[in-house]
C-alpha cells in the first residue's frame, strides 16, 4: 500500500483550440517535475475553457483524442502520470472529462457529472451528463475527481465518499468575479467537513475572450486547513508532498500566498483578460482615443500595464467643445504612461457634415444628434487608424454608461475590446485612485502616477457641447450605480428600490433607459467580465420589451 505521494499541480494559461501547443505545454509541465507520482491538470486544459460550440465540431474532438493518446505515450518511460481535463466522445455521447495517462495508455477516466447551465455557463447544450463518478485507483491510492461544478452539488462528493475515495482532487474553470475567492474556498471547506477527506482545488489563470480566470488554487487537508494557497493571476507549478497518516491523508504545509484584495484583484482581472486577449488574436498594440477623462485614461494605463508603452498609441480628437484643460490632462497622462499621442483635430470632419447635411437638417433644431455625429467621426477616424496600422481599437465607456445607453453606437462604442465593460463609474473611480498610488504587480507600466489628478477629481464630461457635464443627463454616478446595481445584480423591482430611499421618477427614468439601451449593447465589442452579471454572457434580455416593474 503507498503511504506517500507527490503529486504536481499545474495552474496553467491555456490557449483555446491550440491542441498540440496545450499539449505540449503540460508533456512541459511532466518533464519539468520527475519527482512527481501524478501531474494534475485544470478542467479541459487541451481544448481550453469555456470551449463554446467549437466544442461540438467532430474533427476537433478526434483531433484531441490524438493528442491525448500522443501525451499517454510520454507515460510509458520514466515520470510521473498525469490527470488532464479534455472532452471525450464515447457511444454518440460527448462527455467533460478528466483522463489518467499512466503505463503509456489511457488508464481511467472520469466524466463530469454535474453541468452549469446559468451565467457565463451553457454546457447543458454542449456535453452530456456522466454517471456518479467512481474513485480512480491509482498506485492503491483512491481519488475521487469531481470536476469544477461537481462540488457546488453536494451528491458527487458524497457519493466518492461513500465508494471510498481517500482524498479529492478537483480541476476547474473557475472564472473571476469580484469576492469569488472567498466563494470558492467556504465551498470547498463544507465538502470537507461533510466528506472528511482532504480537498485540492486546482484552477487555471488567463484570459479568454470575455472571462478570465484567477488561478487561486489552494489544498485543504480534512480538519479544513489551508495547507497550501497558489497565487492568483500567474501561472504556478506546485509539487505537493501527501502522506497516509492515522486520519487519513495529509498535504504537507507549502506557500501561503496572499491574493488581491480589492481592488486590485479588478485590475488584475481587466490587464489579464486584454492582454490575452491582444496576444492571442495577434494584434501588433492597441490604439484609443484618449479625451483627457477619467475613462480613457483608465483604459491607456490598463493597456500599458498590460502590453507594454510601445504597444499603447493614443489619440486625442479634439473639437471645438475640447477643453485646454482636456488637452493639458491627455498629454500629461500619455507622458506619465510613456506612450505615443498623436492628436487629430475633427473640426474639418464636423464641418464637412454640417454642410453634407444642411439641406436636409434645414428645418430642425440642433439637438443631440450633432453631438453623436462627432462621436462617431471619432469612432471612423480611430478605425482608419486600425485598419492601416493593424492595432485593435480599445474602447472606453463602462458599465454605468453602457447600461442606460449613454453611448454612442457606431461612434465612441466602435472598436474591438472594452476592459471597462463592465465596471460601474464609482469603481472606475477607486481603480483611477489605486494605479496612481500602486503599481499592480503584474504591470508592465511605470512606478507612480499614471494620470494627473486633476483626471480623477473634475466633473466628468463629453464635451460634445458648451459646458457638458455628465451630471446634465444622468444622476450623480453614486446614486445611478447604486440604483443599477440593484436593476442588473438584483433584479429587484422598482419599488423596492423606491423603498430604499431612491427617487421615483429617477428610478422609473433609469429603469426604462436600462431596458431600451440592449440594442445598443448587443452591437458593443466584448469586455472583461467583472461581476456576477456583465451584460452578454450573464443578462440575457430581449431587445424588443414592454415590461416596466412599476
Amino acid at each position: 500500500m503507498t503511504d506517500r505521494l507527490a503529486i504536481a499541480f499545474a495552474q496553467l494559461n491555456q490557449v483555446m483550440g491550440d491542441l498540440p501547443g496545450n499539449a505540449d505545454a503540460m508533456l512541459g509541465v511532466r518533464a519539468d517535475c520527475p519527482d512527481a507520482d501524478l501531474v494534475v491538470f485544470p478542467e479541459l486544459q487541451l481544448i481550453g475553457y469555456p470551449p463554446e460550440d467549437l466544442v461540438l465540431k467532430p474533427v476537433l474532438i478526434e483531433r484531441a483524442w490524438a493528442e491525448l493518446q500522443r501525451m499517454a505515450k510520454s507515460t510509458a518511460k520514466d515520470g510521473p502520470a498525469m490527470l488532464v481535463g479534455t472532452a471525450i466522445a464515447e457511444q454518440g455521447k460527448l462527455y467533460n472529462a478528466m483522463a489518467l495517462l499512466e503505463g503509456g495508455e489511457v488508464a481511467a477516466i472520469t466524466r463530469k457529472r454535474e453541468l452549469p447551465n446559468y451565467g457565463t455557463f451553457d454546457e447543458l447544450r454542449l456535453f452530456d451528463a456522466g454517471p456518479l463518478p467512481e474513485p480512480i485507483d491509482f498506485r492503491g491510492v483512491k481519488l475521487g475527481v469531481p470536476i469544477c461544478e461537481d462540488i457546488w452539488i453536494d451528491g458527487v462528493c458524497a457519493h466518492l465518499a461513500q465508494r471510498g475515495a481517500e482524498l479529492l482532487i478537483v480541476p476547474n474553470g473557475s472564472p473571476y468575479e469580484v469576492d469569488k475567492d472567498d466563494v470558492r474556498l467556504a465551498l470547498a471547506k463544507g465538502r470537507v467537513a461533510t466528506t472528511g477527506l482532504p480537498l485540492a482545488y486546482l484552477n487555471r489563470v488567463g484570459g479568454q475572450d470575455e472571462i478570465v480566470f484567477d488561478g487561486s488554487s489552494f489544498i485543504l487537508n480534512s480538519d479544513g486547513d489551508i495547507a497550501w494557497q497558489f497565487a492568483d493571476w500567474e501561472e504556478e507549478i506546485a509539487t505537493t508532498i501527501w502522506e497516509r497518516r492515522g486520519r487519513g491523508w495529509e498535504c504537507t504545509d507549502g506557500p501561503q500566498h496572499q491574493l488581491d484584495a480589492n481592488p486590485a484583484d479588478i485590475y488584475h482581472a481587466m490587464l489579464v483578460g486584454l492582454r490575452d486577449y491582444v496576444n492571442r488574436n495577434r494584434f501588433p498594440g492597441v490604439v484609443l482615443g484618449l479625451s483627457g477623462g477619467i475613462d480613457s485614461a483608465l483604459s491607456a494605463a490598463v493597456a500599458v500595464d498590460a502590453l507594454g508603452a510601445d504597444r499603447v498609441w493614443c489619440i486625442m480628437m479634439p473639437s471645438r467643445f475640447t477643453s485646454q484643460e482636456s488637452l493639458d490632462d491627455a498629454a500629461e497622462c500619455a507622458r506619465l504612461l510613456g506612450c505615443k499621442l498623436d492628436t487629430i483635430p475633427i473640426n474639418p470632419a464636423v464641418e464637412g457634415f454640417d454642410a453634407m447635411l444642411e439641406g436636409s437638417f434645414a428645418d430642425a433644431d440642433v439637438d443631440i444628434t450633432e453631438e453623436n455625429i462627432q462621436s462617431r467621426i471619432r469612432g471612423v477616424t480611430l478605425m482608419a487608424l486600425s485598419n492601416k496600422f493593424g492595432h485593435m481599437l480599445l474602447t472606453t465607456g463602462n458599465k454605468s454608461e453602457m447600461a442606460v445607453g449613454y453611448a454612442t453606437i457606431y461612434g465612441d462604442m466602435a472598436g474591438g475590446y472594452s476592459v471597462l465593460k463592465d465596471v460601474y463609474k464609482t469603481t472606475v473611480f477607486a481603480l483611477s485612485h489605486f494605479r496612481n498610488q500602486t503599481r499592480p504587480s503584474l504591470a508592465m507600466g511605470p512606478e507612480g502616477p499614471v494620470m494627473p489628478g486633476n483626471v480623477i477629481t473634475k466633473p466628468p464630461s463629453a464635451e460634445l457641447r458648451e459646458d457638458q457635464k455628465d451630471s446634465d443627463s444622468l444622476p450623480e454616478y453614486e446614486i445611478l450605480d447604486a440604483i443599477l446595481k440593484a436593476l442588473v445584480e438584483e433584479e429587484v423591482s422598482g419599488e423596492e428600490i423606491i423603498a430604499r430611499g431612491h427617487d421615483r421618477e429617477t428610478v422609473q427614468r433609469i429603469e426604462r433607459l436600462l431596458y431600451i439601451a440592449e440594442y445598443k449593447r448587443r452591437q458593443s465589442p466584448p469586455g472583461v467580465k467583472i461581476g456576477a452579471r456583465n451584460f452578454g454572457r450573464d443578462r440575457r434580455y430581449p431587445i424588443t420589451n414592454a415590461f416596466r416593474s412599476m
